[in-house]
Parts: C-alpha cells; structure tokens; sequence
C-alpha cells in the first residue's frame, strides 16, 4: 500500500514564492484591515481589564457598593467582563468574514493558480 501523495497535475510543482506574496499590496491591504481592528480593540479589552483588578485592588468600598439585593459593583463588572469578551469575540467574527476572509481567499486563490 502506497502512502504517497497523489500527483497535483502535469509538470513540476513549483511552490508559492511567500516572500513576494507578503510584500504584494493585496497582502499589505490585509494586514492593515486585521491590525486596525484587532489592535485598539485589544488594547480597550486590556485597559477595561486593568480598571476592572485595579478597582478590586484599590476601590474595596466601591466595589463593595450594593447594587441590588446581594449583588455588588464588583459581580456586575466582573459580570461584564465575560459579556465584553464575547462581544468583541463575535464582533471580530463579523469583521473577519466580512473584510478579511474574502482578502485572504482572493490571495490563497491567486497564489494557488499561480502554483
């Protein structure tokens, strides 16, 4: 039994130049699109993260504030960490099948038939 891969088509294969592929504009669009969107929301999520263990550390008589019942400042922030986690996780969801996916494909095709 033969555990070699099948043969991709006539000729030699020649595989895909990456390091021209990085350098293409199409690949520069690309980037910049995930990194305008990834970067300043990540740097939010962590600064709303750092506020959120600052005022546990700092804020005691703040966080401990009753909001309604037995529930504080503390569970309601701590409770909103988890909602803003998924946000951004479904919102970064929309943006990459909107905007990247589509780009990334148009280069995976170009460089396949290219190949």
């Amino acid at each position: 039994m033969s555990t070699a891969p099948p043969p991709t088509g006539p000729g030699p294969h020649r595989p895909p130049d990456f390091t021209e592929v990085q350098a293409s504009r199409e690949f520069g669009e690309l980037r910049r699109s995930y990194r305008s969107f990834a970067f300043p929301l990540t740097v939010a999520f962590i600064l709303w993260y750092l506020l959120y263990v600052l005022l546990s550390s700092y804020a005691g008589g703040f966080m401990g504030t009753k909001v309604f019942g037995n529930v504080n400042v503390a569970f309601v922030l701590g409770i909103a960490q988890f909602v803003t986690t998924f946000l951004i996780a479904w919102w970064y969801a929309r943006h990459a099948g909107a905007k990247l996916d589509p780009r990334a494909q148009a280069i995976k095709s170009r460089v396949e038939g290219d190949a």
